[in-house]
Parts: structure tokens; C-alpha cells; sequence
């Protein structure tokens, strides 16, 4: 599995990362732009990401922007809905209008961090998805 982390703060950086290795080939972004630029290049390649994690509040473009542009691009190739890379925003932002906003821009999942393994985890294998043996 191709994963993508979008994350500015180092600390979740680290964490987050530590958390996703098992589950398959992690890249990470340290902003949205960086973000954008690496998901469009997978796509690109023929080889898109299967999950990306966002944060929402990054420099340059924040989290939900970034989902935007995510969605934007594979709607330009005719995706749309179920067959999309499935977006998780893990933010410590938890307040309604960012939950709500995120899922009515496509997000598939919201964690507040800081994000555990347990929830991490369920939250993948419901999604289909398994830690590498």
C-alpha cells in the first residue's frame, strides 16, 4: 500500500510516521504544496496513493485545500466518489465547521490528534487495508 503524509509539525511527522510504516511505502509531504506536487506526481506515474493523511492547518495551502485539489485531480481523469485515494485529515482541530467541511470536501475519515495506534489502526482495516506481516 502507497501512503502520503501531509504534515508541517515534526513531531507529528515523526508519530505519524512511526504509526503508518507497517502498513506499506510511506512518503511525506511538510506542506500543502509539497503535498499536492507529490500526490499529482504519483498520479501522474500511474501509480497513485492508495491513503493520504492531511493535516489542516499547514503554511502555503492548508489541509482542506489540499483535499480539494486531490479531488479536483482525479476528477479531471474521471474519478470520482468510492474509486478516489481515500483521504484522512488528522488534525488536532475538532470543532464542527472543520469536521463537517472536510467530509462535504471529500475527506473519508477525521482523527483529532493525537492520533493512537488502536484508532489508527481500526480505522485502516476498516478501510480494508492491514500492517504488513
Amino acid at each position: 500500500m502507497k501512503l502520503l503524509l501531509v504534515e508541517d509539525e515534526p513531531s507529528s511527522r515523526v508519530l505519524l510516521g512511526q504509526l503508518l510504516a507497517q502498513y506499506g511505502s510511506l512518503s511525506i509531504a511538510e506542506d500543502g504544496e509539497e503535498g499536492i506536487e507529490q500526490f499529482r506526481l504519483a498520479f501522474d506515474a500511474g501509480a497513485p496513493y492508495d491513503v493520504v493523511f492531511l493535516d489542516i492547518v499547514m503554511p502555503k495551502l492548508n489541509g482542506r485545500d489540499v483535499l480539494r485539489a486531490i479531488r479536483s485531480i482525479e476528477e479531471q481523469s474521471g474519478i470520482v466518489g468510492l474509486d478516489g485515494v481515500k483521504v484522512i485529515m488528522t488534525t488536532a482541530l475538532e470543532d464542527a465547521d472543520n469536521v463537517l467541511g472536510a467530509f462535504r470536501e471529500g475527506c473519508e475519515a477525521y482523527l483529532v490528534k493525537p492520533v493512537d495506534q488502536k484508532a489508527l489502526s481500526s480505522l485502516l482495516e476498516g478501510f480494508g487495508f492491514h500492517a504488513a506481516q
